[in-house]
């Protein structure tokens, strides 16, 4: 039996058709629509995209001063620094003087307990007289021999008295007279010996020196002074203060560089941007060597009219040896850098199908000696290439050998402006993005 549709069924059916086909056309314009916005997108990045990065850290050459310094650091001392000891032994009953105390030559610092040595002058004293008591004695005896011998000369003259009674008065004579010599002789040990006391006594009380200051004190009152071995030092009188000095130790690559009358500037931690003036009086020939290290002393007089600089400070100086005023410079890593070599496909990625190994540094014998105020740098130039993306500029990496003087740490003079055009750019360094985004956590 056939199947029969009534005129609503073919009705719906038309219209579903219809229906279907206006879906698939609304697709295709959708489709159309995204392919031409992402076309789009796409193309205007590419245009609007900046250039890549360079693969260098350049440096244009610029002007200004290049002033070449010797540094080295010492510590502060006064210019002349006396340590007062005690030579004598004993107790300590009296201090005068105490830190900072300004004093002047001959005063009295200290005193030690003289008592003992008084008794030993005394006593020493005491020695002298009764030998010179001796002496006249000695005198009298020989007075007394010298008279019988010149009577027995007489009485043996007349035959009145033997040889053998000469003799014995002559023996007699002389030994009187050696007993005379020995006396005095006595005496100047006695003398001597007293003089030693006397002596000692004086060196119970301590004096300054110089005028200066007390930069230490070493005793207190009541303290056992033992000079028997090793002179003991009790105090450090240091001279005017208005004047210091400082001993610094030169390396011995910069000690050719000095002379003795230069400036010297030097700076302390304790006070921060202020500057001593002062200068180089003595460069000293004896080497300290420490861990292989080989300096040199350099002493430098400082004004200190304030009394800033104390003794013990660290000092920094800092000695003018050459400068060079409004001159071309250029910056030291300049000089100590060293591009790293790009193989062909890294070429190639960075700038496109035309590149070629361009960034590779153009040496001309890159491991010669050049002499004496010659150095080699990289200049970076920079060309358009076809094949890259606008703005894109190809870069090579040239040598040059340029003419330098004095430098000052951070830049070296060029003695030659012909050497670099003004607008030059030297390489200082190199940028490597891979290892930036190695380092990018994300």
């Amino acid at each position: 039996m056939a199947s029969y549709a009534s005129p609503a069924e073919d009705l719906r059916t038309e219209l579903a058709q219809v229906e279907g086909g206006r879906k698939w056309v609304k697709r295709l314009v959708f489709a159309t629509l995204l392919v031409g916005v992402t076309a789009g997108t796409v193309l205007w990045r590419e245009r609007h995209r900046p250039p890549t990065p360079s693969r260098f850290v350049t440096s244009a050459v610029t002007r200004g001063d290049v002033v070449e310094k010797v540094q080295a650091t010492g510590a502060v001392q006064p210019l002349l620094q006396v340590n007062v000891g005690a030579q004598v032994n004993g107790r300590v009953v009296s201090v005068l003087v105490d830190f900072n105390s300004f004093v002047k030559k001959g005063d009295l610092l200290a005193e030690i307990d003289a008592s003992v040595y008084g008794a030993q002058a005394s006593q020493q004293e005491a020695n002298l007289a009764a030998q010179r008591a001796q002496i006249e004695s000695a005198n009298g005896a020989h007075e007394a021999a010298k008279a019988n011998y010149e009577r027995m000369q007489r009485l043996v003259a007349q035959k009145l008295a033997s040889k053998a009674e000469v003799d014995a008065a002559k023996g007699q004579y002389d030994t009187t007279k050696a007993g005379i010599e020995a006396a005095r002789a006595s005496l100047k040990a006695i003398e001597a010996q007293l003089k030693q006391s006397l002596t000692n006594v004086g060196y119970t009380r301590i004096v300054a020196p110089i005028d200066g200051v007390v930069v230490n004190r070493a005793i207190d009152p009541g303290a056992t002074v033992a000079a028997s071995f090793q002179t003991p030092t009790l105090f450090v009188v240091a001279q005017d203060l208005k004047r210091m000095r400082v001993i610094a130790d030169v390396d011995e690559a910069d000690v050719g560089k000095l002379k003795e009358g230069m400036a010297v500037e030097a700076v302390v931690d304790a006070f921060p941007g202020e500057v001593f003036k002062g200068v180089l009086s003595q460069l000293r020939f004896s080497a300290n060597t420490v861990q292989g290290v080989v300096t040199y002393p350099a002493i430098v007089e400082v004004e200190n009219p304030e009394e800033k600089l104390r003794p013990g400070m660290t000092a920094t100086i800092a000695v003018r040896t050459h400068e060079a005023l409004a001159v071309r410079r250029i910056p030291n890593a300049a000089l100590r850098f060293k591009p790293a070599p790009v193989d062909d496909k890294d070429a190639r990625k960075a700038g496109g199908d035309d590149a070629k190994p361009a960034l590779k540094p153009v040496l001309a014998s890159p491991d010669a000696v050049l002499p004496k105020g010659e150095a080699r740098l990289f200049v970076l130039y920079k060309t358009a290439a076809q094949g890259r993306r606008p703005g894109d500029l190809k870069e090579d990496a040239v040598t040059k050998t340029v003419h330098v003087g004095i430098t000052d740490g951070l830049f070296t003079e060029l003695t030659d402006d012909q050497d670099l055009p003004g607008e030059s750019l030297v390489i200082t360094d190199e940028s490597d993005e891979k290892d930036d985004k190695k380092k990018k956590p994300f």
